[in-house]
């Protein structure tokens, strides 16, 4: 027997998060499913005091683009009526040069061939597949149109990664950019300046201020080079800690919020998969409470989620899903009224559809203006700090030879 940790869903759509001792991680599912709750997540409970290190990648985790591909080959395959079996035991075949993906479709048709449905059978994959994606395909089975479903869900799945890709590939230059600085401060203050500082010795004259700080600096840097990694990894296992626990990173996640330009990228991002996810799963018939509850656990930022979680718990109560969103003031106004504008004409998930791909739009507007105060910035204080060494070794070269400017 081990200890578990699980995330589920009561008959009530309030969400536990408890321990349960179990044989492996199918038991915990299975009882919990017994119980009448729908797991999120199941995973072994850590006893390491430093798992906020993260030390290593989680085995059972696949690449989106892997999740992308076995979607949309799963839909073109049952949409040329191929029977679900048989689909997954050409996806078999088409995979074999991806060991990963192939071990968990072998698993899957195990488990559908033993009588599972599909969505019971990807829900066995612990941590592979999200709520989100498990109750798209529950909803499909239940209503007959698994192949639209699972073609919907691959639509979903690129336009995200589109979203993810396009931020990654505009942040790579001032990436770039950053790594290209630190590099040639760190080559002038380890290779350039000690060439100078023998004769800056020898000379016996007093340096200038700006020189002793440079020739100091880099002095330091020789010798303690390896402050500057453990800091770095510190820094790094710091954040891990602060993200790692559900209070910590709330009163994170508000402060990005509050920042100027960061916060306008996290907001955008945020509500575009907002929107785009309730769109999704109201277009394959799931009830609205339903993803309420779907959605909070897909939203990344806690203090957005903790409204979405509020707008749910005020549904219930009978008031409407816009109007609860509006009344937590979190979200962008304009999102919120072409919500209540969608839910008022009967055309809700068309309209959120919008307001995803408008909010797309917005971010990549967003990220660019960031870009463009960030680049010149780096640019000028990297210039600024090479010029500033240039300067204080050339004072000390003119002061040993006693020469005038």
């Amino acid at each position: 027997m081990a200890l578990y940790f699980y995330k589920a869903v009561t008959r009530d759509g309030e969400i536990i998060e408890e321990h349960k001792e179990a044989v492996d991680e199918q038991s915990v599912i299975q009882a919990l499913q017994q119980d009448g709750m729908m797991p999120i997540k199941v995973s072994l409970a850590s006893a390491n005091p430093f798992s906020f290190l993260k030390l290593g990648a989680n085995p059972n985790k696949l690449p989106q683009k892997d999740i992308l591909l076995f979607t949309r080959e799963l839909a073109t395959l049952l949409e040329a009526g191929l029977p679900l079996d048989k689909s997954l035991s050409v996806l078999m075949d088409l995979t074999e040069d991806n060991d990963k993906l192939n071990k968990m479709i072998e698993q899957v048709l195990d488990r559908v061939k033993g009588g599972s449905t599909l969505a019971d059978a990807l829900e066995g994959q612990t941590n592979v597949f999200n709520k989100f994606y498990l109750n798209m395909v529950r909803a499909g089975e239940l209503g007959g149109s698994l192949e639209d479903v699972l073609s919907r869900l691959a639509e979903y799945l690129e336009r995200s990664k589109e979203l993810k890709d396009s931020v990654g590939t505009a942040l790579i230059y001032p990436a770039i950019l950053l790594v290209m600085s630190m590099a040639s401060i760190f080559v002038m203050l380890t290779f350039v300046v000690p060439q100078f500082t023998e004769m800056f010795e020898s000379a016996g004259k007093e340096l200038p201020l700006s020189t002793q700080i440079v020739v100091g600096a880099a002095e330091w840097l020789q010798q303690y080079w390896w402050l500057v990694i453990t800091g770095g990894l510190l820094l790094t296992a710091f954040v891990n800690y602060q993200m790692i626990d559900p209070v910590r990173k709330k009163r994170w996640d508000k402060r990005f919020l509050e920042l100027p330009l960061v916060g306008e990228i996290v907001l955008n991002m945020e509500t575009a998969n907002l929107a785009r996810t309730m769109g999704t799963l109201l277009g394959n018939g799931v009830s609205i409470l339903t993803v309420l509850t779907i959605v909070q656990e897909t939203v990344g930022n806690l203090v957005l989620a903790e409204a979405v979680g509020e707008a749910a718990g005020k549904l219930k109560q009978g008031q409407n899903m816009s109007t609860a969103l509006i009344e937590s003031k979190r979200f962008p106004k304009l999102a919120m009224q072409m919500i209540k504008m969608g839910e008022e004409t009967g055309k809700l998930e068309e309209m959120l559809l919008k307001v995803a791909n408008l909010y797309d739009k917005q971010l990549k507007v967003a990220i660019e203006r960031m870009l463009a105060l960030m680049e010149p910035v780096l640019i000028i204080s990297l210039g600024l700090i090479i010029a500033g060494i240039i300067v204080s070794i050339l004072m000390a070269i003119l002061s040993v030879n006693d020469l005038a400017f």
